[in-house]
C-alpha cells in the first residue's frame, strides 16, 4: 500500500546533500563499539528510568480510518468526534503514527491497529483484515514508553532496552529499519545500552542513554540525526547507508554535554542539556520551527536556540510548539491551516509566541500532528487547533481551526482526557471520569 498524505499539508521532503569479541572467563564480554563510544568522557552521571504512567482510562478515536488506524473495523472509516473503541482498557499512554495506532496498557503491555505495509504494528497481519483489530504485541518485556513515527515504532522497557520495528523512509523510498532491512517484529536496538528515554519522528529515531549521551538513526536528509554532513547525510558516501541505519552517538562539544530530555518532531531533533537547560536542535528549519535564525539549508549539526525555561516540544512538518514549566504554549513557524493557534496571523512566526487563547489555562501536555495541535490542561480538558481535512481534530467536521477550541463531543464531555496524540491524518485520546482529581504527568 502506498502512504499517503493530504495534500493540502503541503508537506516535502528537503534533501541535504566486525569482528565477534573474544570472550574470557574472568574478564566477560568485551563492550561493543557502540558502548565503548559511549562512556567516553561520559560525566559520572545516571538518569532515572522512567515509570510507566499509573492513571488508566479508556481508548478514544477520530479522524481517517481508511486503513485501520482508528481500530473501528473495516466499514468505519472516518470518526468526526472522538469514538470509544472498547475493545482494549486501561490505557495509560498512545502513540499515533503516519497511519497506525500504539496503545500502552497499565499492565506494561503494547496493541496496535493500522497500516502494515511496512511492519509498523510490530505483529502477523496476514490474515486479511487483521490489522483493523486492535491486538497484543509479544515482547521480552513490559513498557513504559512508546513512540512512533511514519513506518516506524518504538519502545522502551522497564530494564532500560530499547525495542524498534517497521521501516524508516527517505526521499528515495523505503530504508529499511536496520542494514538487514524492514523489521516486522520487535527488535532491540541498542544493544549493551542502558536507555531512559526515545522520541520519534517522521523517519528517524532518537535515544537517550542512562548517562546521558543520544543516539540517533534513520533518514538524516533533513538534519534531523545531527551528527552527519551534506553527502553523508544522502546515504551517498562511501559507507553508504551504514551511517543512517546504524545508532550512533552525536557529538556536542566534544562529548561534554550531558542531556536530560529529549524530543523529536516530523523533521526536528531537539534535546536539553542538565546542568544548564539549553536547549540544542538540529533538523529542517525552513520556516524556523528549530527555534534558529531561518535557513533554506536544514542545521546538520546541534546548535544552541533561543528556547528557555522548557518542559516540552512538540512539533508538526513545519511548526514547533513549547511548552515553558509556567504551564503556557508557545508556536513557532508556518502559519497555515491554523497549525500555530494564533489565528489568521498574515506571515510565517519567526519566533516564538505565547498562544492567547491558552494564556488563561495551565496546560501539562502537548502533541502535534502534521498539521494539528493539541493541549491538554490540568482540569483534564483537550484543546484542538490546526487543519481539519480528515476530521482529525475531533470537533465534528473538517473545518481548518484557527485557534484553540475546546473538544465537547460526547466521549469527552465530563471526562477527564489523561493524554492524547496526533498522527498524519487521526488522533488518539485517552479519557477517565472527570472525578478523579489524579493526573498524568508528561515530560
Amino acid at each position: 500500500m502506498v502512504k499517503r498524505k493530504s495534500s493540502k499539508t503541503g508537506t516535502t521532503r528537503v534533501s541535504g546533500g566486525s569482528d565477534a569479541s573474544k570472550e574470557s572467563k574472568e574478564e566477560g564480554p568485551r563492550p561493543t563499539k557502540l558502548a565503548r563510544t559511549a562512556s567516553k568522557r561520559t560525566p559520572p552521571v545516571a538518569l532515572p528510568i522512567p515509570t510507566r504512567p499509573t492513571v488508566a482510562g479508556n481508548l478514544l478515536v477520530c479522524g481517517q480510518g481508511d486503513v485501520g488506524q482508528l481500530g473501528l473495523g473495516e466499514d468505519v472509516m472516518e470518526k468526526s468526534r472522538p469514538a470509544l473503541l472498547p475493545d482494549v482498557k486501561n490505557v495509560v499512554d498512545v502513540a499515533a503514527g503516519g497511519m497506525h495506532s500504539i496503545v500502552l496498557t497499565k499492565e506494561g503491555e503494547l496493541y496496535s491497529f493500522g497500516c502494515n505495509d511496512e511492519g509498523a504494528l510490530g505483529r502477523d497481519t496476514s490474515e486479511e483484515g487483521s490489522e483493523f483489530n486492535c491486538t497484543k504485541l509479544k515482547l521480552p518485556g513490559k513498557v513504559v514508553k512508546v513512540s512512533a513515527g511514519d513506518s516506524h515504532t518504538a519502545c522502551l522497557l522497564e530494564d532500560g532496552r530499547v525495542f524498534a520495528w517497521g521501516s524508516f523512509r527517505d526521499s528515495h523510498g523505503n530504508m529499511g529499519l536496520t542494514l538487514e532491512g524492514n523489521k516486522k517484529e520487535p527488535v532491540h536496538i541498542v544493544p549493551d545500552m542502558t536507555c531512559v528515554d526515545i522520541a520519534s519522528g517522521a523517519d528517524h529515531l532518537v535515544i537517550l542513554t542512562q548517562a546521558g549521551k543520544i543516539f540517533t538513526v534513520g533518514c538524516a536528509e533533513q538534519g534531523q540525526l545531527g551528527r552527519l554532513g551534506i553527502r553523508a547525510a544522502s546515504g551517498e558516501s562511501r559507507r553508504g547507508k551504514t551511517h543512517l541505519l546504524s545508532p550512533e552517538l552525536v557529538q556536542i562539544k566534544f562529548g561534554r554535554v550531558v542531556a536530560d530530555a529529549i524530543w523529536a518532531s516530523t523533521y526536528c531533533t531537539f534535546l536539553r542539556e542538565k546542568d544548564t537547560n539549553k536547549i540544542y536542535a538540529f533538523g529542517l528549519n525552513n520556516y524556523n520551527q528549530l527555534g534558529l535564525k531561518k535557513t533554506s539549508e536544514p542545521s546538520f549539526t546541534p546548535k544552541v536556540n533561543s528556547f528557555n525555561d522548557v518542559h516540552k516540544i512538540a512539533g508538526g512538518s513545519h511548526h514547533t510548539l513549547v511548552l515553558k514549566n509556567d504551564g503556557k504554549v508557545y508556536a513557532i513557524g508556518r502559519k497555515e491551516y491554523g497549525r500555530l493557534g494564533l489565528g489568521k496571523v498574515e506571515a510565517d512566526v519567526e519566533e516564538l509566541t505565547v498562544i492567547p487563547k491558552l494564556a488563561d489555562k495551565k496546560v501539562t501536555h502537548i502533541t502535534c500532528g502534521d498539521c494539528t495541535s493539541f493541549a491538554l490542561t490540568d482540569a483534564g480538558e483537550v484543546f484542538a487547533w490546526g487543519i481539519g481535512t480528515n476530521s482529525q481534530l475531533g470537533t465534528g467536521n473538517d473545518e481548518d481551526v484557527w485557534e484553540p477550541v475546546l473538544l465537547t463531543g460526547a466521549q469527552v464531555k465530563d471526562k477527564r482526557v489523561i493524554t492524547v496524540a496526533g498522527g498524519a491524518q487521526h488522533t488518539l485520546f485517552t479519557v477517565e471520569d472527570k472525578k478523579t482529581p489524579e493526573t498524568n504527568g508528561k515530560k
